[in-house]
């Protein structure tokens, strides 16, 4: 079997209903100091693997990036979310007409590479470059729209970001079904570039892409788990409910299954869940390690397993610590 590292889409959510703030990490400040839980340093004691969504809507900066890699240990990986504008070209609408539209012969065709994407595949390399340095960079992951459908033009484009990303693990993650009504061709597109093909968990709607759940390359297989709450997924009140879903540990096991018949096929498996809505990615990511016979570390705060009795008798959980007045608390 190849190797597989199972952690969650973020590590922090420090606000809103769905907070992690009071369940996986302490609600207060370090007691005795004003200094904060380190988060990132925290999350590496559960996890030696976590997928960067923050990349997505700012492209990453080295000073940031090389002070994530100094607060993970040695083995830790990340696996780093494409910079938006290199993804969603013609939802932002920067993109640069083909030269059939630009003479005017062709008003339907879209554009393919967008004006200044080689400069923003550029600055998201220097910023990923600590990461790549350390040892530390597991996959980029390119999540397209749902409206990124399949056509010459998207195959065009696709082919020149992959040719322009060469040198990483890139993982695509394509929704929209037309790619998966010719499964053959985008899975030797995919393979000539030596990009896994995402495999997502998640509402299934009549556009959806439809998936085998096998990997396409011997390199490295990646799947990404959404929650399942259909009601939340296109109406809700905040983009969080859409992920405020609990993988049950039946729904879990065929999971489990198929990735461990996959990384048999492959050198490293990566999963990570994005039902990030009040931790319960923490939990539904550290079920899975289980159900695949991987071992847990750290110990689990007891307001999550409280919270989530799915917990109780696969992790160890840390003894409750008093409660701690603090120098700046007032009376009451």
């Amino acid at each position: 079997m190849g190797e597989v590292r199972i952690g969650t889409s973020g590590w922090s959510y420090p606000a809103g209903p769905g907070t992690w703030n009071g369940l996986f990490y302490p609600r207060r400040v370090v007691p005795g100091s004003r200094r904060r839980v380190d988060e990132l340093t925290y999350y590496a004691q559960f996890f030696d693997t976590v997928e960067v969504n923050s990349t997505f809507y700012r492209q990453p900066s080295a000073p940031v990036t090389r002070r994530w890699v100094a607060r993970t240990p040695a083995g830790f990986e990340f696996s780093v979310k494409l910079f938006q504008k290199l993804t969603h070209p013609m939802a932002i609408g920067h993109g640069v007409p083909d030269p059939a539209r630009a003479a005017g012969t062709d008003e339907t065709a879209a554009p393919t590479v967008p004006a200044g994407a080689q400069a923003d595949v550029d600055e998201f390399r220097a910023g990923v470059d600590p990461i790549e340095a350390s040892g530390k960079l597991g996959a980029v992951l390119a999540q397209f729209p749902p409206g990124f459908k399949d056509s010459e033009q998207a195959r065009d484009y696709l082919a020149w970001l992959l040719r322009a990303l060469k040198g990483y693990q890139v993982a695509v993650e394509l929704r929209h079904r037309s790619w998966s009504d010719v499964s053959s061709a985008t899975a030797a597109l995919l393979e000539e570039f030596g990009a896994a093909w995402v495999q997502i968990d998640e509402p299934k709607f009549h556009f959806s892409i439809r998936q085998t759940f096998r990997p396409n390359i011997p390199g490295f297989y990646y799947m990404r788990l959404h929650g399942r709450n259909a009601a939340k997924w296109w109406q809700h009140d905040t983009p969080d409910e859409r992920y405020n879903y609990l993988y049950s540990p039946g729904e879990l096991e065929p999971i489990a299954k198929v990735t461990a018949a996959a990384s048999k096929g492959v050198r490293k498996a990566y999963l990570y869940l994005n039902n990030h809505f009040a931790a319960k990615a923490v939990v539904n990511a550290t079920i899975l390690k289980h159900q695949l016979g991987e071992p847990i570390s750290g110990e689990y705060p007891p307001e999550l397993v409280e919270t989530y009795p799915e917990l109780a008798g696969i992790v160890a959980v840390r003894p409750p610590t008093p409660p701690q007045r603090l120098p700046w608390d007032t009376e009451r």
